[in-house]
């Protein structure tokens, strides 16, 4: 969710898009606590239907980084990971 808003604000149906295998009902729920957190923001346009978009605050986008750091080590060190894990099971 954090990175699929770091390139700007998202309208819910664009997230939806984005983001494979979401439902509807995880990714409210998801979006209300980040929204709670901190990490984003929820702007309501009033028009027919109510436009709703999300959008990254400071605090989001001083996490993204982190996660993006996390990921390419993920990346990275899978064979090890899943060796070890192959090792373990063997046991």
């Amino acid at each position: 969710m954090i990175a699929a808003l770091a390139g700007g604000p998202q309208r819910h149906s664009e997230l939806v898009r984005r983001i494979a295998g979401v439902s509807q009902k995880m990714l409210s729920q998801t979006l209300r606590t980040l929204e709670r957190d901190g990490l984003l923001t929820r702007t309501v346009t009033a028009s027919v239907p109510a436009r709703v978009d999300y959008a990254l605050t400071p605090l989001g986008h001083d996490l993204f980084p982190m996660m993006v750091a996390i990921k390419t080590w993920a990346e990275t060190h899978m064979d090890r990971v899943f060796r070890a894990r192959a090792q373990f099971d063997a046991r």
